[in-house]
């Protein structure tokens, strides 16, 4: 059977990607680097619709396939956001990068293009970055009593408040977690390997010191004795009575 070749290739190669725009944009860039062969441009965050609008509309970047979130705690500037463009004409991807905190917002992208606005709010809900300009600015994957929000890293795993249909109420309610177990402290650490927790219920258990050896000072203590060795030096007979002399009481010996 004969090979089929495709004219195109799986997606275009970079070379020469990186330096063309981060000569078209200038000082917009404060970053620029190839990495899991995409092209990666960091941007001042005021200038994020200025370079997004140049790369659609100067270098065929015509769709903006995503918008993602990225939480860096330990950062001035926690939370990153993340711009996946995509070229059909060229068969090309690159992502744009920006960072704010949880003040400052971001400009919005909505002009530029519509779609933008459910993948803002999704980062609004899932991290509460603001968006400047976006007029919709709502939640969009939890409720709208929601509190928090549940991708930053300083969120608690188990949240704060769980919800089940009432049917006392005929509706659903909110409550506080009430955890069946701890789930807040696993460690994974065998008990007989030495974990520093106590099980339920062996609190009542008084263990022996392992380092003093229980031992018998007095023969009261084992029931050992010149009784004992009497007893034992009794024979039985088959029949299981104990077996008597053959010489009569009272015999002369």
């Amino acid at each position: 059977m004969a090979t089929v070749l495709h004219s195109a290739p799986k997606y275009a190669s970079n070379d020469g990607v990186q330096d063309a725009l981060t000569k078209a944009l200038g000082s917009h860039v404060t970053d620029a680097r190839e990495e899991h062969g995409e092209i990666i441009l960091t941007v001042a965050r005021d200038s994020i619709a200025d370079v997004l609008k140049t790369l659609r509309d100067d270098h065929a970047y015509q769709q903006m396939m995503e918008i993602a979130g990225v939480d860096f705690p330990g950062r001035a500037e926690r939370f990153e956001i993340v711009y996946m463009l995509l070229s059909v004409t060229k068969n090309h991807r690159i992502m744009v990068k920006i960072s704010t905190d949880e003040a400052t917002p971001v400009p919005t992208i909505t002009h530029i293009w519509p779609n933008a606005g459910w993948l803002e709010r999704e980062v609004f809900d899932l991290y509460g970055v603001l968006f400047d300009g976006n007029t919709d600015l709502r939640r969009i994957l939890t409720d709208y009593g929601f509190e928090g929000h549940p991708f930053r890293k300083d969120f608690p795993l188990t949240g704060y408040t769980e919800l089940r249909y009432s049917e006392d109420e005929k509706r659903v309610v909110y409550e506080p977690v009430q955890l069946a177990q701890d789930f807040r402290q696993f460690d994974f650490i065998s008990p007989w390997e030495g974990a520093e927790y106590v099980l339920p219920g062996d609190e009542k258990a008084e263990a022996p010191p392992v380092d003093e050896p229980k031992v018998t000072e007095d023969t009261e203590d084992s029931g050992a004795g010149d009784k004992t060795d009497a007893k034992a030096a009794e024979k039985v007979s088959a029949k299981g009575a104990p077996m008597k002399s053959a010489k009569p009481k009272g015999a002369k010996k």
